[in-house]
């Protein structure tokens, strides 16, 4: 039985983001034991190579995942105009296309796992399990990258909720099987990379099982290979795969820096204080991803008024939602690190708020990345993103090689010049493919630094004035902090469509409630 593929995106909104919210939360409570757990038993030294693995492999899988970015925009509006015939030829031109450069990759996986120990600042006795680590890593992110042919169906529905039921797998499996490995046999890197490889093998599957009956008009078939698509395919995919290879040097870079340059144990310390940076980006993450089908939806459908208008509020959302979690991370810094992995690490709290702190402007324009795919305007992007990366690397070096600021140094860097492009560049770009001014895109963002601000201000007020020492603690005050910031938020930051919008993305049980409480008619 097929999967309903309603074409009303505002109905698939609520399960979007109940199951964005719900991958979300076990990802980050599992990612917070997961740290101290690696810490302790691989030490700090070897657990910085785990999220130094996840970079490399970055780099690794770029030409794939360009391909995938491509695919998704060209399938996503074949299906939305219900053009059958040529979403086939898309999917299968697609199919063929990345299972060849997924073979083609593998030496180059091999090759670049087994340079590790080389390359790499690697703790003695770690030579082999940094290698299988790696080449683990490597192989899972080509098998997901290659499934993600079947993924990109989910995405063309709007179905993120299935989305997510792949993803979770993954996690779990991959999760699970690493405490399960190190119970039995001991710690070792080499079991992570293991758990990698089942975790992507376990997900593929669930995702062409799900893709089938989510959308039956496609099918495997080498009679709908066509060559003349392989041109719009790579002509996007070579300008997505330079944004890449930009973002990368941008997100990427600075632990392999730390690595290269300070060595193994720094690097630990830096991938500690990172992951505060990374839960900021999953939830930016979380909060676009349910915007993006909508944009090429809109798009493909020449709605164009809506989808400016959507665009603008959900940048001031974003910067409004993200103020709360940054905000108190930046005040109770030095107290999370110590109640997390020991006040013998607090000393990281200052580059803790270093490296959240610009995610606020990196994370609220991420909504305009989707204006670029959907109108296929991915070269400038891309040109602009790579030189910007790699002026990025080389301020990162200079910082870190003559000045006195050690891996600070590397985190500057990232500040001045991704903030710069984020702040300045993606908002230009994106209101010049709209035909809207600068400024009034622009404008959205300011409403999320003033509340990032004032949060900021209120926690670190509390952390000294009160000594707060407990996990229990520090949820009893957030959860105050919270309660309050979202009461004022909704009076007084927020205007009636941005009121519609969110209710918009609650179950209908929940928005009848929040309608009579609230006394605000949504209309659909």
């Amino acid at each position: 039985m097929e999967i309903d593929t309603s074409h009303n995106f505002t109905k698939q909104f609520p399960r979007n983001l109940a199951a964005n919210i719900g991958y979300f939360v076990v990802n980050i409570i599992v990612g917070i034991l997961l740290v101290p757990y690696f810490v302790s038993t691989l030490g700090v030294a070897a657990y910085g190579l785990i999220p130094l693995a996840t970079s490399i492999t970055g780099y690794v899988a770029i030409i794939v995942q360009s391909l995938n970015t491509a695919v998704s925009r060209f399938l996503t509006v074949d299906l939305q105009r219900e053009d059958y015939t040529a979403a086939n030829r898309t999917f299968n031109t697609a199919f063929f296309g990345l299972t060849a450069v997924v073979l083609l990759m593998i030496p180059v996986v091999i090759a670049v796992a087994y340079y590790v120990p080389v390359i790499f600042s690697v703790p003695s006795g770690q030579e082999n399990g940094s290698t299988l680590l790696f080449l683990g890593v490597c192989t899972a992110l080509l098998l997901r990258s290659w499934s993600g042919n079947f993924t990109v169906q989910l995405f063309a529905y709007n179905r993120l909720d299935l989305q997510n039921i792949v993803n979770l797998t993954n996690f779990i499996v991959q999760t699970g099987l690493i405490v399960l490995s190190f119970t039995l046999f001991g710690p070792n890197l080499a079991f992570v990379g293991g758990a990698y490889i089942a975790g992507a093998l376990v997900a593929s599957a669930i995702s062409i099982v799900l893709a089938k009956r989510i959308c039956q008009h496609l099918s495997i078939s080498v009679r709908s290979f066509d060559r003349s698509k392989i041109r719009d395919l790579c002509g996007m995919g070579w300008w997505v795969s330079v944004g890449y290879i930009g973002g990368l040097l941008f997100s990427n870079i600075d632990l392999i820096v730390v690595n290269m340059i300070f060595g193994a144990p720094s690097a630990g310390e830096y991938a500690i204080a990172q992951q505060w940076s990374i839960l900021i980006q999953t939830i930016g993450g979380l909060l676009a991803g349910i915007l993006t089908p909508m944009v090429i939806s809109y798009y493909a459908r020449g709605q164009i008024e809506t989808l400016t208008r959507v665009l603008k509020s959900s940048i001031k959302m974003m910067g409004l939602a993200l103020a709360l979690p940054i905000g108190y991370i930046c005040g109770f810094a030095r107290e999370l690190i110590t109640i997390w992995v020991g006040e013998e690490r607090a000393f990281l709290a200052l580059l803790v708020v270093i490296l959240v702190l610009p995610q606020l402007i990196n994370q609220v324009v991420t909504p305009l990345l989707s204006v670029n795919v959907a109108y296929n305007r991915t070269r400038i992007p891309g040109i602009v993103t790579i030189l910007m990366g790699i002026l990025n690397l080389l301020l990162a070096i200079i910082l870190s090689l003559f000045t006195d600021l050690g891996y600070y140094g590397v985190a500057l860097a990232g500040i001045i010049i991704v903030t710069f492009k984020h702040a300045f560049f993606n908002p230009w770009y994106a209101g010049r493919i709209l035909g809207i001014p600068t400024r009034s895109i622009s404008a959205f963002i300011l409403p999320g630094i003033i509340a990032t601000i004032l949060v900021w201000g209120v926690t670190a007020i509390i952390s000294n004035i009160f000594v707060v020492t407990t996990l229990s603690s520090l949820i009893s005050i957030g959860s105050i902090i919270t309660i309050i910031y979202l009461v004022i938020m909704w009076s007084v930051g927020l205007d009636n469509y941005e009121r519609h919008l969110i209710l918009s993305m609650i179950p209908t049980n929940l928005r009848n409630i929040f309608e009579a409480y609230l006394q605000i008619p949504f209309k659909q």
